[in-house]
Formats: C-alpha cells, structure tokens, sequence
C-alpha cells in the first residue's frame, strides 16, 4: 500500500485516481503530477515502485500545498474574515451560506436540524 502525504492510497485504483484521496489534489493536479514525474495515469497504487513513490511525494511536497497544511491555512482564511467583520466572515460566525443561495426553505446543511417554533408552547 502506497502511503503519500500521510494518506494510504487504495491498492486496486489507477495512479491518476487514487492521488484524488490527498485533500488538496483533484483529478487535474494528479495529471499534473503524474506527467510531470513521468509515470504512467494507468498505472495502479499497488504496482508502484519505492522509487516512483518517492519521485511522487517530492513533486507534491516541493508544488503543492496538501492535507494538514492547507486545511490549517483555509481555517486561518475564515478566520481572518470573521476578524475583519466583512459579510462572509459574519455568515461564517452565524452558521449560514455565504455564497449568496437562498435561506428560507433550503440551507439545512448549514444551519442544522429543524427548530419547530410555536407548536410546542401548546
């Protein structure tokens, strides 16, 4: 099992679709990889060389910015917002969308499970 950037790629998955499960590389950035260490997309995790897993580890570590790192830096990014106080950080501090979708019927993955009001008092 081929362990990069402190993930375990599956076995049985092509090269260019198992760099996917690294939070931070989609499908473009794993083509990228890919071509520019030279080793084939088709080519499955288990079928990997030390050597062709080394070469892979060194491009992501030296282009790209992935797991711990980048969720740490997007944090701090939504926390500068709520710092500055601007309308994303605002709806960021509440618990709602921010990208402008509408709230009074749909929403329910951000603000959470139904809260009935008035039914209850009866």
């Amino acid at each position: 099992m081929a362990r990069i950037a402190g993930v375990d790629l599956p076995n049985k998955k092509r090269m260019e679709y198992a760099l996917t499960y690294i939070f931070g590389i989609g499908l473009h950035n794993s083509r990228l990889i890919l071509n520019a260490t030279g080793i084939d997309l088709n080519k499955r995790a288990f079928e990997l060389t030390e050597d062709e897993a080394a070469l892979i580890r060194k491009e992501i570590q030296e282009n790209y910015l992935v797991e711990g790192d980048l969720r740490k830096k997007v944090a701090m990014d939504i926390k500068s917002l709520m710092d500055l106080g601007s309308y994303r950080g605002l709806r960021h501090r509440k618990g709602l969308p921010c990208r402008g979708q509408k709230t009074k019927t749909n929403a329910r993955t951000r603000k959470g499970k139904k809260k009935t009001i008035g039914a209850a008092s009866k």
